[in-house]
């Protein structure tokens, strides 16, 4: 499997410690390289064919400044050949219309550039009314609430990083 960059804001508490999880979960099955996307630029974005984000949802369904600092440079960027899987945070009960939005909208932003998005997951468990991030009755990546469903979060994580070790190549 090729390096995987693990791209994600170190000045996150939430997502960073979710981050961090994903990447032990990987043990020694691939190389997983923790990337600070709040000083990416395109050399570096580029720079992995295997790519993971981090995404929490912010407000009513916005990215956070960081990503949403960084799309400009996105849009302008070829991505075919990159393999892309998305986690993000979201709170289903404070915010149930607009649940993870943020994986949707950086999903779509990078599979019109020719990315392949990977990681699809079931929405079975969670109680939300509308999500940006469902496609074809599944979430388009990991989705966790760790404000409503913390006790869920580790054994979710664990089942997709083994999903994703079968579809990095």
């Amino acid at each position: 499997m090729k390096k995987i960059g693990l791209f994600y804001s170190f000045n996150t508490n939430k997502t960073a410690k979710n981050a961090e999880k994903i990447k032990k979960a990987f043990g020694t099955s691939a190389e997983v390289e923790s990337v600070n996307v709040e000083e990416v630029d395109e050399e570096i974005f580029l720079a992995y064919d295997n790519l993971i984000l981090g995404v929490p949802t912010w407000f009513d369904g916005e990215l956070p400044n960081y990503w949403d600092e960084f799309m400009p440079a996105v849009e302008d960027l070829k991505l075919k050949g990159k393999t892309v899987a998305l986690f993000g945070l979201g709170d289903q009960v404070g915010y149930p219309e607009n649940f993870v939005d943020a994986i949707g909208l950086l999903a779509i932003a990078l599979e019109e550039r020719g990315a392949k998005v990977i990681g699809l997951t079931s929405p079975e468990g969670y109680k939300y009314e509308k999500s940006r991030a469902l496609r074809d009755g599944k979430f388009l990546g990991l989705a966790l609430d760790i404000e409503n469903q913390a006790g869920l979060s580790n054994e979710r994580i664990e089942a997709w990083v083994e999903q994703l070790k079968k579809e990095f190549k």
